[in-house]
């Protein structure tokens, strides 16, 4: 990523500026101190401090103000600090200003303000809580979510933040019906249906809204920001071309109140279509993948998936298994001369280059109703072999 310039904040901040906002883990509100700002890369120094309290109306109701140091877990008296996006959440205000209570700048990054629960951690180890887990947070796998939505399943009020992914459907009729309270919510996809998402207009305490690679939305269905005014962080990823740019011009004015938009790889209808069965497809957009390596890689898995499933019949022999151990190393080269000079392939995505092979294993088990464990191992142990990724 290359650095931006900008004038400043879309909400003022200067350094030294004290922030403070309420936090449900702690009780109280809570506050912090900006140590810098970077106006090339659009992020400010945020240092945590230890304190909380009713809601301050001035810097003199922080009393003498101390770093938060965090002891708790593999933490070893470091400073809660850290480069945020230097758009301040509309939940947060500026109280006023003080002198730098530590004027060296850190060098962690993070996105999300989540101001507090630092402290609430640390808080909950100072009393012997070693066990301690934040309240109202709920993540769900696929088949838990589809139960917890079920007819007749009972409402979870007190779930605040929800996170499920991997998602085939979900329905945003049910979602809202049986978790009206969310503050948070994260779905995510593989190339999954999104049924009813403007339902997500009930969630009128909703802060921050994270979707990604879910379809089915339209215009129709766009989040409004008089339905969901508090909300923080917007991010889109993967969807509906159609949902991403409605949602785009509804949100952007609302960056300088507060609300940080993030929206990336809208898709068309025919994206879609062109990818239901292609494993790489999170390659396309990619920011360290170019158009030319996408378009490589995704013909070559086509190519080896062909040759895979005309290999493998009702049958296998030790001549299946030597082929595809061939086409195993055939897959790995082609990825090494693929990845060349400038190198492309990390860890996600060698994962993702033996997945992709695991499907074509899994969708032919599935068709021949027994389990292929040789063929399986033939040919991802010649892949790894014969890769340099």
């Amino acid at each position: 990523m290359s650095p931006t310039t900008s004038d400043g904040p879309p909400r003022p901040l200067s350094v030294g500026d004290i922030v403070v906002r309420p936090n449900d883990l702690v009780g109280e509100w809570v506050a912090a101190q900006v140590t810098n700002i970077d106006p090339d890369w659009k992020k400010v120094g945020v240092l945590e401090l230890d304190w909380s309290g009713p809601e301050p109306s001035t810097t003199d109701d922080l009393g003498e103000v101390e770093p938060l140091r965090l002891t708790h877990r593999s933490w070893n008296g470091s400073l809660s600090h850290a480069n945020y996006d230097w758009v301040l959440p509309r939940g947060y205000r500026v109280l006023g200003r003080l002198p730098l209570v530590h004027d060296q700048r850190s060098n962690s990054y993070t996105s999300r303000w989540r101001v507090g629960d630092q402290l609430a951690r640390q808080r909950a180890w100072d009393r012997g809580e070693r066990d301690w887990q934040e309240t109202g947070a709920l993540e769900l796998t696929p088949a838990e979510l589809e139960q917890a939505l079920a007819d007749g399943a009972p409402s979870q009020n007190a779930v605040r933040r929800l996170k499920a992914t991997g998602l085939s459907d979900v329905d945003g009729d049910r979602l809202t019906a049986i978790f009206p309270n969310l503050t948070s919510l994260t779905l995510g996809g593989s190339l999954g249906q999104f049924a009813n998402a403007g339902k997500l207009n009930r969630l009128s305490s909703l802060k921050g809204l994270f979707i990604s690679d879910l379809f089915g939305m339209t215009k129709a269905d766009c989040v409004l920001p008089v339905e969901v005014p508090d909300l923080e962080y917007l991010d889109l990823h993967s969807v509906p071309h159609e949902y991403a740019l409605a949602m785009r011009a509804r949100w952007r004015s609302e960056v300088v109140n507060g609300t940080s938009v993030n929206i990336s790889k809208a898709r068309k209808p025919e994206w879609v279509q062109e990818n239901l069965e292609n494993p790489l497809r999170d390659w396309d957009g990619r920011e360290h993948i170019t158009a030319a390596r996408f378009k490589k890689a995704v013909e070559q898995f086509k190519k080896t998936r062909r040759e895979v499933l005309a290999v493998i019949g009702p049958q296998s022999d030790e001549s299946t298994l030597a082929r595809l151990m061939e086409l195993g190393r055939e897959y790995a080269l082609a990825f090494n001369r693929l990845d060349g000079r400038s190198p492309f392939i990390e860890t996600e995505e060698r994962e993702e280059l033996f997945a992709a092979l695991n499907t074509v294993i899994t969708e032919r088990e599935l068709e021949l109703g027994r389990s292929l464990v040789a063929e399986r191992s033939a040919l991802l142990s010649a892949v790894e072999g014969a890769r340099d990724w």
